[in-house]
């Protein structure tokens, strides 16, 4: 009989995963079929592997608010860092932009000097310790990484954080299980720059903000990164002064919040 290579492909498959099960098990085969790396834009389905710890009957995340109001909320990730959080907080604080800053603790605790005195009117939002997947832990293992974030938090600023953005959006695991069990409520995004698309265009960049937000949006920016994500923070004024044209105002995501109906929120 002669196999073809698609057949020979699909039998040394097989026999990967064989190996890797009977070598090391399930932790060997999630690692050889990527299975320990959910993408980008998906992870896994939500999990509950402790049921006795689910505090509430349903869990809210927020990616807008439905709202006639012509208000928006611009929200900043990974930071702060001495590179460009200053940048950003001298435009916010030129224009007089409240934002939610969703930090990371270890970044925080390493830099708290350069957000100390500079966040009255800002929003501090929790984005875990060390910025890991938590759709890729248990719920003792993302509880851990919550509580260590939201330590770093309240040592640097003073305040007890009440909103989580989960990194890379990823929502599986045990991340809605821990926010739950932890009093969290979890927000995302409907608007985020994109620098890859207009890192040659930045005005493409400041139109592509200032003709989508909508009525309710929450805008995903980062104050920590590559290069790239230079052509967004060097040109937050343009994206302000034209929101502003159009009659929008700025909030942070609790004010935000506040606004909304039900209809603006998932249940899982």
């Amino acid at each position: 009989m002669v196999l073809s290579r698609r057949q020979i492909l699909a039998g040394t498959g097989l026999a990967v995963a064989g190996m890797a099960v009977g070598a090391g098990g399930q932790p060997l085969a999630r690692y050889v079929f990527g299975l320990n790396q959910p993408p980008l834009a998906g992870g896994y389905a939500s999990a509950a592997d402790v049921l006795t710890d689910a505090e509430s009957p349903s869990t809210t995340i927020t990616y807008h608010v439905r709202t006639d109001e012509p208000v928006v909320a611009f929200t900043f990730d990974d930071g702060p860092a001495p590179d460009w959080t200053p940048m950003v907080l001298d435009a916010l604080d030129a224009w007089q932009v409240p934002a939610t800053f969703f930090m990371v603790g270890r970044n925080l605790s390493q830099h708290a000097a350069v957000v100390r005195g500079r966040l009255d009117r800002h929003e501090v939002g929790n984005h875990t310790w060390s910025h890991a997947d938590l759709a890729t832990l248990d719920l003792n293992q993302a509880t851990a990484q919550i509580d260590r974030g939201a330590a770093a938090i309240r040592t640097a600023t003073g305040r007890n954080p009440t909103l989580l953005r989960p990194p890379y959006g990823h929502l599986g695991g045990s991340t809605i299980l821990a926010a739950d069990k932890l009093g969290y409520r979890l927000v995302l995004w409907s608007q985020q720059m994109r620098e890859a698309q207009y890192e040659k265009n930045p005005q493409g960049q400041v139109r592509d903000i200032v003709d989508t937000v909508r009525p309710g949006s929450i805008v995903l920016a980062h104050d920590v990164g590559d290069q790239r994500r230079l052509v967004a923070l060097r040109h937050l004024g343009e994206m302000f002064a034209g929101l502003r044209a159009r009659g929008f105002r700025f909030v942070t995501v609790s004010e935000l919040l506040a606004l909304g109906a039900d209809g603006s929120t998932v249940r899982p």
